[in-house]
């Protein structure tokens, strides 16, 4: 186990590989192990640091409120500790909050950004958009982890033949911290950096799953608020795009990067 101190917590991360820098950030309710598809990818050409977010996995999980601009505090402290002065960032969902926030605070700590089924954003516009908030809401503060996760298990893995991808999710998400859980969820709802997007200069890839909660249409009007960034559509794909579809993901990432 890997652990660094930073900003009065315990920071657990992965770490694999040589050269540039690669930082992979998950999503809500997940780990660094969620990205055991992409560790081996990527590693063979970059080294990739797989933080475990405060609140989640091995980390501490210190009592809220949790805010968006403190995990990403949090993140540039790891960095630091390593040594890193500017890293590609690759952040799935609350990762790609957090790799957003870098991005317009830190521009020179961000030599790339992927962002994954995410985005710069996260406030109800519509009465659809706030029912979910508040359904996401109630699930975390009364159904407790385990019955959580057999709910998106179903939404993120539907097919009947991934059925050891629901299981293996109910697992994991089974073991977050309900009170953690919670407070990283309220750091989302209301944040926003979208009128800030214009400012990012380094190159952006925004990954899709066609199946995605936010439509794509959504993610192609804020892509081309970018001056470089570019919409890959992911066909076949919910949420869990790296892990549903790893295989495209990891390529469309790779090719990218090789890019930047």
């Amino acid at each position: 186990m890997t652990t660094a101190r930073v900003n009065g917590i315990a920071l657990h991360y992965q770490e694999a590989g040589t050269g540039e820098p690669l930082l992979l950030l998950h999503g809500l309710g997940s780990r660094s192990d969620d990205w055991e598809m992409q560790l081996p990818a990527f590693a063979g050409r970059y080294r990739v640091i797989a933080p475990d977010l405060r609140g989640h996995g091995r980390s501490a999980k210190p009592p809220g409120p949790y805010s968006v601009p403190m995990m990403a505090a949090d993140v540039l402290g790891l960095l630091d500790h390593l040594n890193v002065t500017a890293a590609h960032v690759v952040g799935l969902s609350m990762g790609g909050m957090i790799a957003f926030q870098l991005a317009v605070d830190c521009p020179a700590r961000v030599r790339s950004l992927t962002i994954v089924n995410s985005g710069p954003a996260l406030v109800a516009r519509t009465v659809g958009e706030w029912l979910r908030v508040q359904q996401r809401l109630l699930l975390a503060r009364f159904s407790g982890p385990t019955r959580t996760g057999h709910f998106l298990s179903r939404r993120l893995f539907p097919k009947p033949e991934q059925e050891a991808l629901r299981a293996q999710f109910i697992e994991r998400w089974s073991a977050n911290d309900p009170a953690a859980y919670l407070a990283s969820l309220r750091a989302l709802v209301g944040w926003s950096v979208l009128e800030r997007v214009g400012e990012i200069t380094c190159p952006v890839l925004v990954i899709s799953g066609d199946r995605d909660y936010t439509p794509v249409e959504t993610k192609r009007a804020y892509t081309a608020l970018i001056p470089r960034a570019r919409l890959v559509i992911v066909e076949d794909s919910g949420h869990a795009t790296p892990i549903d579809q790893a295989e495209r993901f990891n390529a469309s990432v790779l090719e990218f990067l090789s890019g930047s």
